[in-house]
Protein backbone atom coordinates (compact mmCIF):
# COMPACT_ATOMS: atom_id res chain seq x y z
CA UNK A 1 0.00 0.00 0.00
CA UNK A 2 1.21 3.53 -0.75
CA UNK A 3 1.54 6.39 1.66
CA UNK A 4 -1.06 8.17 -0.60
CA UNK A 5 -3.54 5.49 -0.01
CA UNK A 6 -2.82 4.74 3.90
CA UNK A 7 -3.29 8.43 4.34
CA UNK A 8 -6.39 7.96 2.14
CA UNK A 9 -7.26 5.50 4.53
CA UNK A 10 -7.00 7.52 7.37
CA UNK A 11 -9.23 10.27 5.93
CA UNK A 12 -11.82 7.83 5.03
CA UNK A 13 -12.21 5.57 7.64
CA UNK A 14 -12.57 8.30 10.26
CA UNK A 15 -15.32 8.47 11.53
CA UNK A 16 -14.62 11.54 12.93
CA UNK A 17 -14.17 13.30 10.19
CA UNK A 18 -16.61 11.69 7.74
CA UNK A 19 -19.14 12.61 10.32
CA UNK A 20 -17.51 16.38 10.91
CA UNK A 21 -18.03 16.72 7.43
CA UNK A 22 -21.62 15.22 7.51
CA UNK A 23 -22.61 17.68 10.27
CA UNK A 24 -21.20 20.58 8.15
CA UNK A 25 -22.58 19.75 4.98
CA UNK A 26 -26.28 19.21 6.97
CA UNK A 27 -26.05 22.91 8.42
CA UNK A 28 -25.44 24.46 5.26
CA UNK A 29 -29.06 22.50 3.88
CA UNK A 30 -30.73 23.45 7.25
CA UNK A 31 -30.96 27.02 6.42
CA UNK A 32 -32.00 26.46 2.84
CA UNK A 33 -35.47 24.12 4.67
CA UNK A 34 -35.91 27.31 6.75
CA UNK A 35 -36.45 29.75 4.19
CA UNK A 36 -37.97 27.43 2.30
CA UNK A 37 -40.79 27.24 4.63
CA UNK A 38 -40.39 30.21 6.20
CA UNK A 39 -43.96 31.43 5.08
CA UNK A 40 -45.60 28.32 5.49
CA UNK A 41 -47.31 28.67 8.72
CA UNK A 42 -48.23 32.80 7.30
CA UNK A 43 -50.74 32.35 4.89
CA UNK A 44 -53.36 34.18 7.61
CA UNK A 45 -51.30 36.69 8.38
CA UNK A 46 -50.66 37.44 5.06
CA UNK A 47 -54.21 37.68 4.11
CA UNK A 48 -54.73 39.88 7.24
CA UNK A 49 -51.72 42.11 6.45
CA UNK A 50 -50.82 42.25 3.05
CA UNK A 51 -54.33 40.79 1.17
CA UNK A 52 -53.03 37.50 -0.54
CA UNK A 53 -56.02 35.26 -1.24
CA UNK A 54 -55.33 31.52 -1.23
CA UNK A 55 -54.23 31.67 -4.64
CA UNK A 56 -51.98 34.22 -3.90
CA UNK A 57 -50.21 31.95 -1.72
CA UNK A 58 -50.52 28.88 -4.08
CA UNK A 59 -48.91 30.63 -7.08
CA UNK A 60 -45.99 32.04 -4.39
CA UNK A 61 -45.07 28.19 -3.95
CA UNK A 62 -45.74 27.23 -7.61
CA UNK A 63 -42.90 29.73 -7.83
CA UNK A 64 -40.48 27.20 -6.13
CA UNK A 65 -40.51 24.59 -9.81
CA UNK A 66 -40.56 27.84 -12.12
CA UNK A 67 -36.64 27.57 -13.23
CA UNK A 68 -36.34 23.90 -11.70
CA UNK A 69 -38.82 22.33 -13.95
CA UNK A 70 -39.87 24.76 -16.77
CA UNK A 71 -36.13 25.32 -17.55
CA UNK A 72 -34.54 22.01 -16.58
CA UNK A 73 -32.07 24.07 -14.29
CA UNK A 74 -32.10 20.46 -12.16
CA UNK A 75 -31.27 18.53 -14.46
CA UNK A 76 -28.31 21.01 -15.62
CA UNK A 77 -27.23 21.11 -12.55
CA UNK A 78 -26.85 17.35 -11.92
CA UNK A 79 -24.79 17.40 -14.87
CA UNK A 80 -22.73 19.87 -13.99
CA UNK A 81 -22.26 18.86 -10.58
CA UNK A 82 -21.10 15.47 -11.85
CA UNK A 83 -18.59 16.89 -14.48
CA UNK A 84 -17.31 20.25 -11.78
CA UNK A 85 -17.73 17.90 -8.33
CA UNK A 86 -19.07 19.27 -5.09
CA UNK A 87 -17.26 22.01 -4.42
CA UNK A 88 -18.07 24.30 -7.16
CA UNK A 89 -21.52 23.39 -6.90
CA UNK A 90 -22.30 23.60 -3.47
CA UNK A 91 -20.71 26.59 -3.70
CA UNK A 92 -22.63 28.11 -6.45
CA UNK A 93 -25.98 27.07 -5.02
CA UNK A 94 -25.56 28.52 -1.55
CA UNK A 95 -25.29 31.92 -3.53
CA UNK A 96 -28.35 31.29 -5.34
CA UNK A 97 -30.30 30.58 -2.32
CA UNK A 98 -28.42 34.19 -0.82
CA UNK A 99 -29.94 35.95 -3.81
CA UNK A 100 -33.28 34.35 -4.04
CA UNK A 101 -33.58 35.22 -0.35
CA UNK A 102 -32.33 39.09 -0.52
CA UNK A 103 -35.12 39.12 -3.52
CA UNK A 104 -37.93 37.77 -1.11
CA UNK A 105 -37.01 40.30 1.74
CA UNK A 106 -36.72 42.95 -0.84
CA UNK A 107 -40.74 42.44 -1.93
CA UNK A 108 -42.15 41.98 1.48
CA UNK A 109 -40.02 45.38 2.73
CA UNK A 110 -40.08 47.57 -0.44
CA UNK A 111 -43.04 47.18 -2.07
CA UNK A 112 -46.40 47.97 -1.56
CA UNK A 113 -49.16 44.71 -0.71
CA UNK A 114 -51.89 47.29 -2.42
CA UNK A 115 -52.93 47.04 -6.37
CA UNK A 116 -51.61 50.82 -6.77
CA UNK A 117 -48.02 49.08 -6.64
CA UNK A 118 -49.74 47.31 -10.25
CA UNK A 119 -49.01 44.25 -11.99
CA UNK A 120 -46.53 42.45 -13.49
CA UNK A 121 -47.89 39.18 -15.97
CA UNK A 122 -51.42 39.16 -14.31
CA UNK A 123 -50.05 39.52 -10.53
CA UNK A 124 -49.75 41.80 -8.22
CA UNK A 125 -45.90 43.16 -8.01
CA UNK A 126 -45.33 42.19 -4.10
CA UNK A 127 -46.70 38.55 -5.33
CA UNK A 128 -44.53 38.10 -8.61
CA UNK A 129 -41.51 40.05 -7.42
CA UNK A 130 -41.74 37.72 -3.99
CA UNK A 131 -42.05 33.96 -6.32
CA UNK A 132 -39.43 35.55 -8.10
CA UNK A 133 -36.96 35.23 -5.77
CA UNK A 134 -38.43 32.08 -3.86
CA UNK A 135 -37.92 30.41 -7.76
CA UNK A 136 -34.17 31.55 -7.52
CA UNK A 137 -33.72 29.95 -3.73
CA UNK A 138 -35.34 27.09 -5.26
CA UNK A 139 -32.93 26.47 -8.53
CA UNK A 140 -30.05 27.14 -5.36
CA UNK A 141 -31.60 24.84 -2.23
CA UNK A 142 -32.56 22.06 -4.81
CA UNK A 143 -29.17 21.72 -6.63
CA UNK A 144 -27.83 22.38 -3.29
CA UNK A 145 -29.74 19.21 -1.50
CA UNK A 146 -28.22 17.11 -4.51
CA UNK A 147 -24.94 18.35 -3.78
CA UNK A 148 -24.84 17.01 -0.40
CA UNK A 149 -26.67 13.71 -1.24
CA UNK A 150 -23.58 13.31 -3.41
CA UNK A 151 -21.14 14.25 -0.83
CA UNK A 152 -22.35 11.49 1.86
CA UNK A 153 -22.64 9.28 -0.94
CA UNK A 154 -18.67 10.21 -1.64
CA UNK A 155 -17.37 10.33 2.18
CA UNK A 156 -19.72 6.89 3.22
CA UNK A 157 -19.40 4.79 0.40
CA UNK A 158 -19.32 1.60 1.59
CA UNK A 159 -20.18 2.52 5.28
CA UNK A 160 -23.11 3.19 7.36
CA UNK A 161 -24.56 5.65 4.09
CA UNK A 162 -28.15 4.86 4.98
CA UNK A 163 -27.92 6.50 8.48
CA UNK A 164 -25.64 8.63 7.49
CA UNK A 165 -28.25 9.83 4.87
CA UNK A 166 -31.37 9.47 7.34
CA UNK A 167 -29.04 12.18 9.36
CA UNK A 168 -28.76 14.90 7.23
CA UNK A 169 -32.39 14.60 6.26
CA UNK A 170 -32.93 14.73 10.55
CA UNK A 171 -30.70 17.69 10.77
CA UNK A 172 -32.68 19.59 7.55
CA UNK A 173 -36.55 18.91 8.91
CA UNK A 174 -34.76 20.99 12.11
CA UNK A 175 -34.51 23.53 9.53
CA UNK A 176 -38.24 22.89 8.83
CA UNK A 177 -39.50 22.89 12.34
CA UNK A 178 -37.98 26.00 13.34
CA UNK A 179 -39.42 27.74 9.98
CA UNK A 180 -42.96 26.67 11.31
CA UNK A 181 -42.45 27.14 15.16
CA UNK A 182 -40.08 30.26 14.99
CA UNK A 183 -41.93 32.28 11.89
CA UNK A 184 -45.28 33.14 13.53
CA UNK A 185 -43.46 34.28 16.79
CA UNK A 186 -40.84 36.98 14.79
CA UNK A 187 -43.71 38.28 13.28
CA UNK A 188 -45.87 38.55 16.09
CA UNK A 189 -42.52 40.24 17.65
CA UNK A 190 -41.14 42.47 14.95
CA UNK A 191 -43.08 42.33 10.91
CA UNK A 192 -43.72 40.08 8.40
CA UNK A 193 -40.33 40.38 6.80
CA UNK A 194 -38.64 39.56 10.16
CA UNK A 195 -38.18 35.49 9.34
CA UNK A 196 -36.96 36.61 5.42
CA UNK A 197 -33.87 38.62 7.06
CA UNK A 198 -33.17 35.95 9.78
CA UNK A 199 -33.19 33.76 7.12
CA UNK A 200 -30.75 35.38 4.87
CA UNK A 201 -28.40 35.83 7.57
CA UNK A 202 -28.43 32.49 8.37
CA UNK A 203 -27.92 31.44 4.86
CA UNK A 204 -24.53 33.43 4.89
CA UNK A 205 -23.57 31.60 7.80
CA UNK A 206 -24.20 28.49 5.88
CA UNK A 207 -22.03 29.84 2.91
CA UNK A 208 -19.29 30.26 5.29
CA UNK A 209 -19.85 26.51 6.59
CA UNK A 210 -19.74 25.00 3.30
CA UNK A 211 -16.44 26.74 2.42
CA UNK A 212 -14.92 25.05 5.37
CA UNK A 213 -15.89 21.73 3.75
CA UNK A 214 -14.41 22.59 0.22
CA UNK A 215 -10.88 22.86 2.19
CA UNK A 216 -11.35 19.63 3.77
CA UNK A 217 -13.14 18.02 0.63
CA UNK A 218 -9.66 19.54 -1.59
CA UNK A 219 -7.51 17.72 1.03
CA UNK A 220 -9.38 14.56 0.72
CA UNK A 221 -9.43 14.32 -3.22
CA UNK A 222 -5.46 15.45 -2.82
CA UNK A 223 -4.79 12.20 -1.12
CA UNK A 224 -6.45 9.86 -3.34
CA UNK A 225 -10.17 9.98 -3.04
CA UNK A 226 -10.81 10.36 -6.76
CA UNK A 227 -8.12 7.80 -8.04
CA UNK A 228 -10.20 6.44 -10.79
CA UNK A 229 -10.06 9.65 -13.01
CA UNK A 230 -11.36 7.41 -16.36
CA UNK A 231 -14.33 6.53 -15.03
CA UNK A 232 -15.77 10.05 -14.88
CA UNK A 233 -19.05 10.92 -15.93
CA UNK A 234 -20.26 11.54 -19.66
CA UNK A 235 -23.97 13.64 -20.86
CA UNK A 236 -24.48 10.18 -22.74
CA UNK A 237 -24.46 8.30 -19.23
CA UNK A 238 -27.99 10.11 -18.89
CA UNK A 239 -29.15 7.52 -21.02
CA UNK A 240 -28.42 4.30 -18.76
CA UNK A 241 -30.21 6.29 -15.59
CA UNK A 242 -33.17 6.99 -17.74
CA UNK A 243 -33.57 3.62 -19.24
CA UNK A 244 -33.31 1.90 -15.46
CA UNK A 245 -36.56 0.80 -14.57
CA UNK A 246 -35.94 0.68 -10.87
CA UNK A 247 -34.74 4.46 -11.18
CA UNK A 248 -37.98 5.38 -12.55
CA UNK A 249 -40.06 3.67 -9.81
CA UNK A 250 -37.71 5.42 -7.38
CA UNK A 251 -38.77 8.75 -8.87
CA UNK A 252 -42.17 8.50 -8.85
CA UNK A 253 -42.15 7.21 -5.72
CA UNK A 254 -40.35 10.30 -4.55
CA UNK A 255 -42.61 12.57 -6.50
CA UNK A 256 -45.72 11.11 -4.68
CA UNK A 257 -44.86 11.04 -1.86
CA UNK A 258 -43.31 14.50 -1.01
CA UNK A 259 -46.64 15.72 -3.31
CA UNK A 260 -48.31 14.41 -0.04
CA UNK A 261 -46.12 15.81 2.52
CA UNK A 262 -44.27 19.32 1.60
CA UNK A 263 -47.26 21.10 0.03
CA UNK A 264 -49.44 19.78 2.98
CA UNK A 265 -47.09 21.57 5.49
CA UNK A 266 -47.66 24.76 3.32
CA UNK A 267 -51.57 24.52 4.14
CA UNK A 268 -51.21 22.76 7.68
CA UNK A 269 -51.19 25.81 9.62
CA UNK A 270 -54.15 27.01 7.53
CA UNK A 271 -55.65 23.42 8.48
CA UNK A 272 -55.08 23.55 12.11
CA UNK A 273 -57.09 27.01 12.22
CA UNK A 274 -59.97 26.27 9.97
CA UNK A 275 -60.80 22.40 11.31
CA UNK A 276 -59.23 22.52 14.71
CA UNK A 277 -59.74 26.11 15.55
CA UNK A 278 -55.92 26.04 16.84
CA UNK A 279 -55.20 29.93 17.33
CA UNK A 280 -52.80 31.16 14.58
CA UNK A 281 -49.64 31.20 16.70
CA UNK A 282 -49.83 28.00 18.26
CA UNK A 283 -51.18 26.12 14.80
CA UNK A 284 -47.98 26.17 13.61
CA UNK A 285 -46.69 24.01 16.59
CA UNK A 286 -48.72 21.31 15.23
CA UNK A 287 -47.23 20.62 12.10
CA UNK A 288 -44.14 21.09 13.09
CA UNK A 289 -44.12 17.57 15.20
CA UNK A 290 -43.76 16.16 11.85
CA UNK A 291 -40.06 17.67 11.10
CA UNK A 292 -38.88 17.08 14.67
CA UNK A 293 -39.98 13.74 14.48
CA UNK A 294 -38.03 12.89 11.51
CA UNK A 295 -34.59 14.20 13.85
CA UNK A 296 -35.25 10.92 15.31
CA UNK A 297 -36.64 8.17 13.70
CA UNK A 298 -35.35 8.88 10.35
CA UNK A 299 -31.24 8.40 11.33
CA UNK A 300 -33.39 4.81 13.38
CA UNK A 301 -34.88 3.70 10.34
CA UNK A 302 -31.79 4.36 8.20
CA UNK A 303 -29.50 2.33 10.65
CA UNK A 304 -32.16 -0.22 10.58
CA UNK A 305 -31.95 -0.02 6.70
CA UNK A 306 -27.92 -0.37 6.92
CA UNK A 307 -28.10 -3.63 8.97
CA UNK A 308 -30.85 -5.40 7.91
CA UNK A 309 -32.32 -4.15 4.47
CA UNK A 310 -35.95 -4.28 4.18
CA UNK A 311 -35.91 -0.74 2.62
CA UNK A 312 -39.10 -1.74 0.21
CA UNK A 313 -40.91 -3.13 3.22
CA UNK A 314 -40.18 0.39 5.28
CA UNK A 315 -41.00 3.14 2.30
CA UNK A 316 -44.08 0.35 1.77
CA UNK A 317 -45.36 1.46 5.60
CA UNK A 318 -44.23 5.13 5.26
CA UNK A 319 -46.67 5.05 1.80
CA UNK A 320 -49.70 3.40 3.66
CA UNK A 321 -49.24 5.50 6.59
CA UNK A 322 -49.48 8.42 4.85
CA UNK A 323 -52.73 7.47 3.12
CA UNK A 324 -54.51 6.56 6.55
CA UNK A 325 -52.86 10.18 7.52
CA UNK A 326 -54.80 12.25 4.92
CA UNK A 327 -58.08 9.97 5.37
CA UNK A 328 -58.12 11.03 8.63
CA UNK A 329 -57.73 14.50 8.56
CA UNK A 330 -60.78 14.66 5.48
CA UNK A 331 -62.89 12.51 7.70
CA UNK A 332 -65.42 14.98 9.76
CA UNK A 333 -64.93 13.46 13.21
CA UNK A 334 -62.71 14.64 16.19
CA UNK A 335 -61.80 17.95 15.78
CA UNK A 336 -59.85 18.33 18.30
CA UNK A 337 -56.15 19.71 18.86
CA UNK A 338 -54.92 16.75 20.69
CA UNK A 339 -56.67 14.64 17.61
CA UNK A 340 -54.76 16.64 15.16
CA UNK A 341 -51.20 16.42 17.24
CA UNK A 342 -52.26 12.15 16.91
CA UNK A 343 -52.25 12.25 13.44
CA UNK A 344 -49.18 14.53 12.45
CA UNK A 345 -47.14 12.03 14.65
CA UNK A 346 -48.32 9.48 11.88
CA UNK A 347 -47.16 11.25 9.30
CA UNK A 348 -44.27 11.72 11.15
CA UNK A 349 -43.37 8.23 11.48
CA UNK A 350 -44.17 7.83 7.36
CA UNK A 351 -41.73 10.88 6.91
CA UNK A 352 -39.20 9.28 8.38
CA UNK A 353 -39.68 6.06 6.85
CA UNK A 354 -39.97 6.51 3.41
CA UNK A 355 -36.81 8.72 3.19
CA UNK A 356 -34.55 7.11 5.52
CA UNK A 357 -35.17 3.75 2.78
CA UNK A 358 -35.37 5.90 -0.43
CA UNK A 359 -32.55 7.89 -0.76
CA UNK A 360 -29.69 5.25 0.39
CA UNK A 361 -31.60 3.01 -2.24
CA UNK A 362 -30.27 5.28 -5.42
CA UNK A 363 -26.73 4.31 -4.83
CA UNK A 364 -28.06 0.93 -4.93
CA UNK A 365 -29.18 0.94 -8.34
CA UNK A 366 -27.24 3.85 -10.18
CA UNK A 367 -23.31 3.75 -10.21
CA UNK A 368 -21.34 6.71 -8.20
CA UNK A 369 -20.16 8.78 -10.65
CA UNK A 370 -23.91 9.03 -12.58
CA UNK A 371 -25.41 9.79 -8.89
CA UNK A 372 -25.39 13.55 -9.38
CA UNK A 373 -27.22 13.23 -12.42
CA UNK A 374 -29.77 10.76 -11.01
CA UNK A 375 -30.40 12.61 -7.99
CA UNK A 376 -30.92 15.62 -9.91
CA UNK A 377 -33.26 14.28 -12.47
CA UNK A 378 -35.61 12.26 -9.37
CA UNK A 379 -35.66 15.97 -7.56
CA UNK A 380 -36.69 17.66 -11.04
CA UNK A 381 -39.42 15.02 -10.99
CA UNK A 382 -39.91 15.99 -7.13
CA UNK A 383 -39.96 19.84 -8.06
CA UNK A 384 -43.30 19.31 -10.45
CA UNK A 385 -45.23 17.78 -7.40
CA UNK A 386 -43.88 20.57 -5.08
CA UNK A 387 -44.56 23.37 -7.29
CA UNK A 388 -48.05 22.23 -9.33
CA UNK A 389 -49.36 20.73 -5.89
CA UNK A 390 -49.59 24.06 -3.69
CA UNK A 391 -50.53 25.89 -7.06
CA UNK A 392 -53.72 23.11 -7.36
CA UNK A 393 -54.44 23.24 -3.43
CA UNK A 394 -54.27 27.51 -3.73
CA UNK A 395 -56.83 26.95 -6.88
CA UNK A 396 -59.38 24.56 -5.30
CA UNK A 397 -59.89 26.00 -1.38
CA UNK A 398 -60.97 29.52 -3.61
CA UNK A 399 -62.91 27.75 -6.14
CA UNK A 400 -64.51 24.80 -3.85
CA UNK A 401 -63.87 25.10 -0.36
CA UNK A 402 -64.70 28.32 0.96
CA UNK A 403 -67.02 27.98 4.00
CA UNK A 404 -67.71 31.49 5.17
CA UNK A 405 -65.89 33.33 7.62
CA UNK A 406 -64.11 33.31 10.37
CA UNK A 407 -62.82 35.80 13.43
CA UNK A 408 -59.08 35.34 14.29
CA UNK A 409 -57.70 35.41 17.95
CA UNK A 410 -56.19 38.86 16.81
CA UNK A 411 -59.78 40.10 16.15
CA UNK A 412 -59.49 40.15 12.13
CA UNK A 413 -62.00 38.24 9.87
CA UNK A 414 -60.47 35.77 7.53
CA UNK A 415 -62.01 33.51 4.81
CA UNK A 416 -63.00 29.98 6.75
CA UNK A 417 -61.78 27.25 4.57
CA UNK A 418 -63.11 23.24 4.41
CA UNK A 419 -59.51 21.06 4.21
CA UNK A 420 -62.35 18.09 2.57
CA UNK A 421 -61.32 17.98 -0.41
CA UNK A 422 -57.45 18.82 -0.46
CA UNK A 423 -57.11 15.98 2.41
CA UNK A 424 -58.58 13.42 -0.01
CA UNK A 425 -56.70 14.77 -3.29
CA UNK A 426 -53.28 14.45 -0.36
CA UNK A 427 -54.58 10.67 0.05
CA UNK A 428 -54.85 9.97 -4.00
CA UNK A 429 -51.18 10.69 -3.31
CA UNK A 430 -50.49 8.09 -1.02
CA UNK A 431 -52.31 5.58 -2.97
CA UNK A 432 -50.01 5.74 -5.44
CA UNK A 433 -47.37 6.05 -3.26
CA UNK A 434 -48.34 2.40 -2.14
CA UNK A 435 -48.96 0.82 -5.69
CA UNK A 436 -45.60 2.22 -6.98
CA UNK A 437 -43.60 0.92 -4.02
CA UNK A 438 -45.43 -2.67 -4.59
CA UNK A 439 -44.15 -2.44 -8.01
CA UNK A 440 -40.44 -1.80 -6.86
CA UNK A 441 -40.84 -4.64 -4.51
CA UNK A 442 -41.36 -6.85 -7.61
CA UNK A 443 -38.38 -5.24 -9.73
CA UNK A 444 -36.08 -5.63 -6.75
CA UNK A 445 -36.65 -9.48 -6.75
CA UNK A 446 -35.98 -9.54 -10.18
CA UNK A 447 -33.08 -7.07 -10.36
CA UNK A 448 -31.69 -7.97 -7.20
CA UNK A 449 -30.62 -4.16 -6.37
CA UNK A 450 -30.65 -5.71 -2.73
CA UNK A 451 -32.99 -2.98 -1.35
CA UNK A 452 -34.53 -5.70 0.64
Amino acid sequence: MTATQQIQKKLNDSKLMRWSVLFIVSFTVMWGYFLTDAMSPLMTMLEEEMNWTSSDFGIFNWAYCWFNVFLFVLIFGGIILDKLGVRFTGIATCALMIIGAGIKYYAVTHISPLPEAGTIFGLRTQVFVASLGYAIFAMGTEICGITVTKVIAKWFKGKEIALAMGMQVAVARLGTALALVVSPLIVKEFNMSAPLLLALVLLGVGLLAYLAFCVIDKKFDAQGAEDEKEDTFKVSDLKLIISNKGFWLIAILCLMFYSGVFPFLKYATSLMENKYMVSGYLAGLIPALLPFGNIIMTPLFGNIYDKHGKGVTLMLIGSVLLTAVHLLFAMPLLNEWWFAIFIMILLGIAFSLVPSAMWPSVPRIIPEKQLGSAYALIFWVQNIGLGFVPLGIGWVLDKFCIAGERITSDGATVTQYDYTIPMLIFAAFGVIAIIITLMLKKEDAKKGYGLE
